[in-house]
């Protein structure tokens, strides 16, 4: 089982992560691991400078996230993405009863979210949690602080 730390400028001190820098680099890896192979995922929202550039100019001062500004895919893509390959990988769960849902444990990795973006961590653990709760599980995505190097 391994460990995904998905960020485009920062590095976990803690070497047991596969670090990926980008929407399409994470999802090449998960592609070719499995879904079941992968126990935990770190998420980064910013993922580029257009992404950044947005963060510093509406989100820290406004509090605003314009999506439409971001040229690249960000942390939210990829937890978009992870939940629709869940299904396209279990598309029976889409159709059970939510009672036989929440009495069969899913084989989905940890999710917890390190980015900086407020705005986007929430739309990211927003998002994730939605998924647990619809498939009866435990709403465990939450906002972590992992050691890094930049």
């Amino acid at each position: 089982m391994v460990k995904i730390y998905l960020d485009d400028l920062r590095t976990p001190i803690d070497n047991d992560w596969l670090v990926v820098r980008n929407f399409y680099e994470f999802v090449n890896l998960v592609n070719k691991i499995g879904l079941d192979g992968v126990s935990l995922v770190s998420l980064d929202h910013d993922l580029g400078d257009t992404a950044i550039k947005e963060y510093f100019n509406n989100v820290s001062k406004n509090y605003v996230l314009e999506y439409s500004n971001i040229e690249e895919k960000t942390g939210y893509d990829v937890i978009k993405w992870l939940v629709d390959h869940f299904y396209e990988k279990n598309p029976d769960r889409i159709y059970m009863n939510r009672n036989d849902k929440k009495n069969t444990k899913i084989k989905f990795p940890e999710v917890v979210v390190h980015s900086a973006n407020p705005i986007g961590s929430g739309n990211i653990m927003g998002y994730c949690n939605n998924f647990f709760m619809n498939e009866g599980q435990p709403q465990t995505c939450v906002r972590v602080e992992i050691k890094h190097t930049v």
